[in-house]
């Protein structure tokens, strides 16, 4: 996988609008749910809405979708049937191009794959699960019930939508067992802001998420990176257990969880994430004064992407770090749920 410069330059580049770094790095702006190329022409958004991807696979997965005014996803060197399959794709995601379709407009299914896997990192049927899962969150994010999610978005039923969802997590349990090691469970939860991908290890939460920061394929890769782990859905006691603490704290009966944590980052980030659970339930702290907590008063920015790549919402609560100047800032679940959390808190802003 190829590495991503330093998030200073790569967050200086994209602001820039520096076309020399195009290729080398996609900038995903969680307010709109597009990513983009570096020299992306739109309005730039604030820091804490942008994650940065070293490939458009990865945005893809993470469900966002191509920006239409630079068009991360177009190259002059692609044959016209390249953007033209993005484009119907696009227009819509549940709808499914099958091996025979594409033969029958005159295109080698192999041919395909080989193209879009050497353009993007992912076959043309990875690319369209990736669009039609992420279609399906986004109706979700909008309000919409999940039974509209399936059945609107190319589904046959729940469990096909479930199939799907857990077929991004990689080995079965049953892998796993035979390799005679242990593996990361994955569940869904319900919740009154919407759905929740939670995962767990013996040792603890290892990932809690709202469905639409779909960072589902980045994250588990993560997650079995650190871990050295494989994932896939299936129940833990901790899990368990988690569902019903959160039920608790969204009925305004829980201020503190007492779940034990599996969240393994950089040792900074570590130091962040610490941080942000010293914050007392029903307050918050700015950018600016978590990097005072952790004692490196002049590293607000690199705070600031760590808040970011926090795995576990709620429980290591991300949602309590505002701007400087009271502003809720950005959060990956949404700045509404943000505002909703704290209204639970009692620290309404």
């Amino acid at each position: 996988m190829p590495e991503l410069p330093p998030f200073e330059i790569m967050d200086k580049a994209f602001r820039e609008r520096d076309a020399s770094f195009d290729g080398l790095f996609f900038a995903a702006v969680s307010t709109t749910g597009i990513f983009c190329r570096p020299s992306c022409p739109a309005r730039k958004p604030l820091p804490g809405n942008v994650s940065y991807y070293a490939t458009a696979a990865e945005a893809l997965f993470a469900g966002y979708r191509p920006c239409e005014r630079c068009k991360p996803l177009d190259s002059d060197a692609d044959p016209d049937w390249v953007p033209a399959l993005v484009a119907r794709v696009e227009a819509e995601p549940g709808r499914r191009i099958g091996d025979a379709q594409l033969r029958a407009e005159g295109l080698d299914p192999a041919t395909v794959r080989r193209r879009f896997q050497a353009r993007y990192g992912l076959s043309f049927q990875a690319y369209q699960r990736a669009r039609r899962l992420a279609a399906a969150f986004e109706s979700i994010k909008r309000g919409g019930s999940i039974d509209d999610a399936v059945f609107d978005h190319g589904y046959d039923s729940h469990s096909g939508f479930r199939e799907a969802f857990g077929k991004l997590f990689g080995d079965a349990p049953g892998r796993a067992a035979e390799g005679g090691g242990d593996f990361i469970r994955v569940a869904w939860l319900e919740s009154p802001l919407g759905p929740l991908v939670a995962a767990a290890v013996d040792e603890g939460i290892c990932l809690l998420e709202f469905t639409e920061r779909r960072m589902l394929e980045a994250q588990a890769e993560t997650l079995k990176s650190r871990l050295k782990l494989p994932a896939a859905p299936a129940s833990h006691p901790l899990l368990e257990r988690l569902k019903v603490e959160l039920d608790e704290y969204f009925a305004g009966a829980r201020r503190d969880f007492d779940l034990p944590i599996a969240e393994p980052g950089t040792s900074f980030q570590e130091r962040v994430w610490s941080a942000l659970c010293a914050i007392p339930y029903g307050e918050t702290r700015s950018y600016a004064q978590l990097a005072h907590a952790i004692g490196d008063p002049a590293a607000v920015r690199a705070v600031a992407q760590a808040n970011g790549r926090n795995r576990i919402a709620i429980l290591v609560p991300c949602h309590r770090v505002i701007g400087s100047d009271g502003g809720l800032g950005g959060y990956g679940g949404g700045v509404w749920r943000k505002k909703r959390l704290l209204e639970i808190e009692g620290g309404a802003h």
